[in-house]
């Protein structure tokens, strides 16, 4: 038996949070879908009170599947941003029709309006700029409408690698701007690397393109998820950061975690209060409570989840 004097264990140590991160994660969104939402038992004991949640409209969601979803996040008291993607809309009058049911059921007063991922459009559209053009969003009353933006460019719109097209719809999307009384800013892909992300930005506050950026993260992830989800997402010279990743045997098993290029990120907005991304949107690909769980951990007091009382 040992004589030594008892000690008492140690209680464990939490690592501190990081205050410039804490500050660029606070007011974070998060996206879902209905199929990935109905897994969640409570989005309230996982994300703060009134985070922004987008919902994603895959190509043969049903519409009633949409607004279910949007109506449950809204009673829960966050605010809700569907996915209005142009070319699975059929016509005008479809457009209209979501429009309606979001609003009736659901008080959806955000939309994101993207083309969409569908190579050939259902219909009338094929771009957010023809969806915006019809003026339904600003008569039904929308108080805010994002649209995309590609820090690493998109080879859909610009084929040939250059962002020719891509810089000319920001242009016409900030012209917008300055005609609607919904407040516009850019959601975009997400990538890898920091100094892209603020090259780009800061190209297109030059070329006069002054919306807001909300810029797209990818959450934790098995690596190979995560590399699937790159390619088909389109992602474009950041995705090295993934392979490099892969090719070290010490970490191939290890779950990413954007810890890195959001911490870049977060001290390049602190030095730089003027930056014009204000927002970070995540794509939640290793599952929402895997990534609700890391802003928790590295977000400190911004990231609480709502308190629900009982």
């Amino acid at each position: 038996m040992s004589l030594l004097p008892f000690k008492k264990k140690a209680a464990p140590v939490s690592q501190p949070v990081n205050p410039d991160l804490e500050s660029f994660l606070d007011g974070y969104s998060i996206e879902v879908m209905p199929r990935t939402a109905e897994k969640v038992e409570d989005f309230k004991a996982l994300l703060p009170a009134g985070t922004r949640v987008y919902i994603a409209h895959i190509e043969g969601t049903p519409i009633e599947e949409m607004v279910a979803t949007a109506k449950r996040l809204n009673n829960d008291g966050f605010k809700v941003m569907p996915h209005f993607p142009a070319r699975i809309i059929k016509d005008e009058a479809t457009l209209a029709d979501w429009i309606a049911r979001y609003q009736g059921e659901a008080d959806v007063e955000q939309a994101l309006l993207l083309a969409g991922g569908v190579t050939s459009p259902h219909g009338d559209f094929h771009s957010s700029m023809q969806l915006l053009e019809t003026g339904l969003f600003d008569k039904a009353g929308f108080k805010r409408l994002h649209v995309a933006g590609h820090p690493e460019g998109n080879k859909d719109i610009d084929p040939d690698g250059s962002d020719n097209n891509v810089m000319d719809a920001l242009r016409w999307k900030a012209k917008f701007n300055e005609t609607t009384d919904a407040e516009m800013a850019l959601a975009t892909q997400f990538a890898f690397e920091a100094r892209p992300i603020i090259a780009w930005a800061d190209a297109i506050k030059d070329a006069g393109v002054d919306l807001p950026i909300h810029i797209g993260i990818a959450g934790p992830a098995k690596l190979q998820t995560l590399i699937k989800f790159a390619i088909a997402c389109g992602v474009g010279p950041s995705l090295k950061v993934l392979q490099k990743r892969a090719m070290d045997v010490t970490k191939l098993l290890l779950p990413y975690e954007p810890t890195d290029v959001l911490t870049e990120l977060a001290a390049h907005k602190a030095a730089n209060p003027d930056f014009n991304i204000e927002r970070v949107h995540f794509f939640p690909l290793g599952g929402i409570k895997t990534n609700a769980e890391w802003a928790i951990a590295n977000g400190g007091a911004s990231t609480q989840p709502m308190k629900v009382a009982v």
